[in-house]
């Protein structure tokens, strides 16, 4: 494990929650960083992405207008800030760098990136 997630919990629908990932042991201003997740029963799902910059981001349907990933590369960390939440956006959420936006964005790959832990994001009332 090489990327560290937090700022998971329990949300009302509607609520809102920022999703932290840092790396202690690499500098991720090389690297394009993206957000996962899995729900009970499912694949691991491509959430966002963004380059090493973070001026070009990218999101699934789904959540588009309501998560906004960003990085601060002086802190070493990416954030995926999540707004509106839904039940649906119930899951394990992951983070994941690697030197390729391609691969961040469709085709992650432990032999050339690094994940993070996870942390539990639940949304129920």
């Amino acid at each position: 494990v090489q990327l560290v997630e937090s700022g998971g919990g329990l949300m009302q629908p509607g609520g809102s929650l920022r999703l932290s990932c840092t790396a202690p042991w690499f500098d991720i201003s090389s690297y394009a960083m993206g957000w996962y997740r899995q729900a009970p029963g499912q694949g691991r799902e491509w959430v966002s992405s963004c380059d090493s910059t973070g001026e070009t981001t990218d999101y699934t349907d789904s959540v588009k207008g309501r998560f906004t990933i960003s990085r601060d590369n002086a802190k070493n960390t990416a954030y995926l800030l999540m707004n509106s939440l839904k039940p649906e956006d119930t899951a394990i959420y992951y983070c994941y760098a690697d030197l390729s936006l391609d691969r961040v964005r469709s085709r992650p790959n432990a032999a050339t990136g690094y994940w993070g832990q996870g942390t539990q994001v639940t949304v129920s009332s």
